[in-house]
């Protein structure tokens, strides 16, 4: 059974298997978590998604999916990039959040990772509440077969971490 912890801090400071990067379709950075990770990372990341954008992913990565990369400089073997969706009030996309977190899972399982760090996918520049990003996040680590032996939901401030800690318990 997977073990689920909450930490509260900064995800590139964290030490997994595999990082999980909340990537926009590029591959490319961008804002937030993704600029962080890349930043901290350094460009041996964005060396190995230019490779993916140049071969199985030319127009991009489709929201819900995941790959990995190489972790550069970050203390993890990689760096599982997916994408989240945009939180719409018009239409439910809580499916393609939810297959964020068991797409990134299966590409953990095949990498061999047994500890995987996650951010609060969708939940910050995306618009996701932060109480439903939570809940959907959880549900789905304890719903997923895989194994990974520790997941751990690195949320960035004390709100993000109380809403999490709200599904745990």
């Amino acid at each position: 059974m997977t073990t689920i912890r909450l930490v509260q801090g900064d995800i590139t400071r964290e030490s997994a298997d595999a990082i999980v990067n909340a990537a926009n379709s590029s591959l490319l950075g961008g804002g937030g978590v993704d600029g962080a990770i890349h930043r901290r990372g350094g460009p041996a990341i964005l060396a190995d998604c230019r490779k993916l954008r140049a071969s199985h992913y030319g127009k991009g990565l489709p929201t819900g999916k995941a790959v990995a990369t190489t972790a550069g400089d970050l203390d993890a073997r990689w760096v599982i990039h997916t994408v989240g969706p945009r939180y719409s009030h018009e239409e439910d996309r809580s499916q393609l959040l939810a297959s964020c977190y068991r797409e990134s899972l299966r590409v953990a399982d095949e990498l061999g990772a047994r500890t995987v760090a996650f951010p609060a996918v969708s939940a910050g520049i995306y618009g996701w509440p932060m109480d439903d990003a939570a809940r959907i996040a959880v549900e789905t680590v304890r719903e997923t077969e895989t194994a990974v032996e520790e997941v751990r939901f690195v949320l960035f401030d004390e709100t993000a971490y109380r809403a999490f800690a709200g599904q745990v318990a």
